[in-house]
């Protein structure tokens, strides 16, 4: 009776885990667009992680004195910088001038990248076929999205673009990066250590780009506070301590469907509540990116022709 409860109860953490990353994750670029109205994009995404850095390491406080100690500083400030820093902050950044659902399925094609800059700086490991005819419909996607949309969108100027697919090899490299120098030491401290580097990047960014004598604290609407307030408790805190609970229970590979969902939520969002546009050529780019990044992330999970399975289970019967 106590294993059927428990094994209920793990079913419900799981899905309460997955819906945190499919819409949690896929609603913050709506929140995203909806905070830069009034604050400046990089004091928004900087404000963001170091507010959520101060929360999360209060909370590691109440569970040890030093919860930081023994921490890799220099491996968490290099991937804060890359990952909470220039991978979110350029995102923000470019969403002043391309839709929400957009920039999503610009972002999409981070485990494609992350893919080839593993081949060519890291493992040196070529990517088998599968991996290849995705990336190459992935980039297609890709192209197609960025052409169609300046024709569309109009005052989408190249800059913007090319600050998305900055962001995209940023948190790609930075994926690595943590994938290496992680190990061994506790995940939420490490995250921690980064969100706090990362916002401070974000803040040297707001500096650098004169945004501070732009920010008017009189003209801050509610609507960008609320919108800020989600971005810190939900989606740095909430999704992200999902996120890793779900890895160390299920298979990365299962973890990272949100790759796939997070884009259709951000496309349903942006169409139906900030009425951006959407066309055929779009949804068929859109489908191109999606299905591209599926070869690339369930490579493990081909099914046997069928023949084949045919084939044995005629031999077995022999």
């Amino acid at each position: 009776m106590t294993a059927a409860i428990s094994s209920t109860r793990e079913w419900w953490l799981r899905l309460a885990a997955f819906a945190a990353i499919y819409v949690i994750w896929g609603t913050t670029y709506f929140a995203i667009s909806v905070a830069i109205r009034t604050i400046p994009p990089f004091i928004s995404g900087g404000v963001r992680y170091v507010l959520a850095a101060a929360l999360t390491y209060a909370w590691l406080r109440t569970k040890g004195a030093a919860p930081l100690a023994n921490l890799d500083w220099r491996a968490a400030a290099l991937s804060g910088m890359l990952l909470s820093g220039l991978g979110n902050g350029l995102v923000i950044w470019a969403q002043q001038g391309i839709p929400s659902g957009i920039s999503a399925l610009i972002i999409t094609s981070v485990p494609v990248l992350v893919v080839v800059l593993d081949w060519l700086f890291f493992s040196r490991r070529a990517p088998g076929l599968q991996s290849s005819m995705g990336t190459c419909l992935a980039f297609g996607g890709v192209v197609a999205i960025i052409l169609h949309t300046r024709s569309v969108v109009g005052a989408a100027q190249p800059i913007y673009f090319l600050s998305m697919l900055g962001a995209a090899l940023a948190w790609s490299w930075g994926t690595l990066l943590q994938r290496r120098s992680a190990a061994g030491q506790s995940l939420l401290a490490f995250t921690c250590a980064q969100m706090f580097f990362g916002g401070v990047c974000q803040l040297l960014m707001a500096t650098l780009s004169g945004e501070w004598p732009r920010l008017d604290l009189g003209a801050i609407s509610l609507q960008s506070i609320l919108a800020v307030t989600y971005l810190i408790v939900f989606g740095s805190i909430i999704a992200f301590t999902a996120y890793l609970w779900l890895l160390t229970r299920i298979s990365a590979h299962q973890v990272t469907t949100y790759a796939l969902v997070n884009p259709v939520v951000a496309l349903l969002i942006g169409v139906l509540v900030l009425h951006e546009p959407i066309t055929s050529v779009t949804a068929l780019a859109a489908l191109l990116v999606l299905a591209g990044v599926a070869l690339v992330l369930f490579q493990s999970w081909a099914p046997r022709p069928l023949w084949r399975r045919v084939w044995r289970r005629s031999a077995a019967t022999d």
